[in-house]
């Protein structure tokens, strides 16, 4: 019972190996390094601000002799004070650089020399004093004799003791930089030599490791990814170890003949998640639909109702005193808010018959004159907006083709309608008629607000309006009924848009209906059933 923990044994040892040899390399590195931090905090609290302070000192020195002499040689009464007052911001700067000098550890040397410094600086400054006196009383011959001959002395004293002072701070900064060198070189070789020593032990170590744990793992590892892939075909190895991974090694045979079985199921399930999944995201969608739907469908109610309402109380109110004219006008707006509201029900109702009772119970074709029909449909929307500027550009004579005339007039009125809906009053919607390749080609084109790119392909899809017309009322079911139309005839239509500039739609239909007709698919567009002749603009948006 003792073989199957021997491979937690044995790692136990290796790993308490490398952890010993890390501790010892570790301990070994730091004592090594101990000596090279000490000279480097050294050269960085020590060396370089000594060198720095006396730096400024010398440059500080230098500037007071400098502005000193161009005090003597201004005339000005602004450029001596200018002067005196540089000199006043040097002594500043000297006695700063001199506190922060004091405050760096020296030895005595260092010491003595800065003492001599001070001393001679100090001489140096009361010579510039007596100086600057006789330059203030105008006795400047007194004064350059000083500066040329008491001042110059004394300053040179000053600088000289200060030069050596520097000398001596960089010679030792040298010499610090020097050892902190050679304490690097020896401590990274040591180091690296101890790294060296250690990677030959972990390399046997890991050597061991990979031939009688890592390699048995990995060819484990392959076979289990080769039945994870369905390739059952395999042999696995070790099954004869007495420890853990003879253990696994067996328990991989025993999933290997559970493999199939178990992927099989898998793929069942996956299929029957992914419908669920699809069935899903359609009744959100349809539900979403539906409530968008119900919301249009209110508001295209509600104003041809509010229409009729309105005209329907002025004339109770005015009919003895309104003219006969204005009777007429206002009867006129009834009948098209009544027109609206048959249209829109035409509508829902016939997509809906259209969709769930099939289309072959509602399409009756028969010879028609599609120039008579167009005709027709743009005198009726001239009557429903009065505004509206309506061209038929097509020949009078007759374009004869099979079809249901009923179901032919809701798509052409849907489509002038919306060219009209999305039109500004008085913008011109062009109708264009013709026969080409035993086709005949309907063109609608306005000058309207036009379709976004984003919405094309959705445009024939039920409840969906375009993303640029939540101010203008609609169902969404127009275009959803032409399509289904227009498959119905076996035609095709086309849509050419660009959002502001307007929209041409173009519809083809084959001047023999087809022999069958058969259902519309759901994913298609869907006509409508019993459709009554159309005398309403469409509320349906693109």
């Amino acid at each position: 019972m003792r073989q199957p923990r021997s491979i937690r044994f044995h790692l136990t040892l290796v790993f308490l190996f490398f952890f010993l040899l890390v501790v010892i390399l570790g301990l070994f590195s730091i004592s090594r390094l101990s000596n090279f931090n000490s000279l480097s905090e050294d050269i960085a609290e020590l060396w370089l601000p000594n060198t720095r302070v006396l730096g400024d000192l010398n440059n500080f020195t230098s500037d007071f002799r400098a502005i000193e002499g161009s005090n003597l040689l201004s005339s000005e009464p602004s450029q001596i004070t200018a002067t005196e007052k540089e000199m006043e911001q040097l002594d500043r700067s000297i006695a700063q650089a001199e506190r922060s000098y004091e405050q760096i550890r020296h030895d005595a040397a260092e010491n003595e020399l800065y003492a001599q410094f001070k001393e001679r600086w100090n001489d140096y400054r009361k010579t510039v004093n007596q100086m600057l006196a006789l330059s203030r009383t105008d006795r400047k011959a007194e004064a350059l004799a000083i500066y040329m001959a008491g001042s110059r002395s004394a300053y040179n004293a000053a600088s000289d003791t200060l030069g050596l002072l520097t000398d001596r701070a960089v010679a030792n900064a040298q010499e610090a930089s020097a050892r902190l060198a050679v304490a690097y070189r020896q401590a990274l070789w040591l180091v690296g030599l101890a790294m060296a020593i250690a990677g030959v032990m972990v390399v046997a170590a890991l050597f061991y490791i990979s031939r009688s744990i890592s390699t048995p793992l990995l060819q484990l590892a392959d076979r289990m990814h080769r039945l994870a892939v369905n390739d059952t075909d395999i042999d696995i190895p070790g099954t004869e170890r007495r420890d853990e991974i003879g253990e696994m090694a067996r328990a991989a045979v025993v999933f290997r003949n559970n493999a199939i079985e178990l992927m099989r199921s898998q793929r069942v399930l996956a299929h029957q998640a992914s419908m669920l999944e699809e069935k899903l995201a359609q009744e959100q969608r349809l539900a979403l639909l539906q409530r968008n739907f119900v919301s249009m469908a209110s508001h295209e109610f509600r104003t041809p109702l509010t229409i009729i309402d309105g005209h329907a109380q002025r004339l109770i109110k005015l009919k003895d005193r309104m003219p006969t004219e204005e009777i007429n006008e206002r009867a006129s707006k009834v009948r098209g808010a009544v027109l609206r509201i048959t249209h829109l029900i035409d509508n829902l109702l016939n997509t809906s018959r259209l969709f769930d009772g099939g289309a072959g119970l509602y399409f009756h074709p028969e010879e028609i004159d599609v120039a008579a029909l167009l005709r027709e449909v743009s005198q009726l929307h001239r009557e429903i907006a009065p505004g509206s500027q309506i061209l038929e550009r097509f020949d009078p004579r007759p374009l004869p083709m099979g079809g249901d005339p009923k179901l032919l007039v809701q798509v052409f009125s849907n489509l002038v309608s919306n060219a009209v809906k999305y039109s500004q009053s008085g913008d011109p919607i062009a109708i264009s008629a013709g026969i080409e390749s035993e086709q005949v080609v309907v063109t609608v084109e306005d000058h309207g607000i036009g379709i976004p790119a984003k919405d094309l392909d959705r445009l024939f899809e039920r409840y969906h309006r375009g993303s640029n017309v939540s101010g203008i009322v609609g169902t969404g079911v127009g275009l959803y009924l032409v399509k289904m139309v227009v498959d119905l005839h076996g035609g095709t239509i086309s849509v050419n848009s660009k959002e502001g500039e307007g929209t041409r739609v173009t519809v083809r239909l084959p001047i023999k209906p087809p022999s069958q007709v058969g259902a519309i698919a759901p994913a298609e567009a869907t006509p409508d059933p019993a459709l009554q002749e159309q005398r309403v603009e469409d509320h349906a948006d693109r």
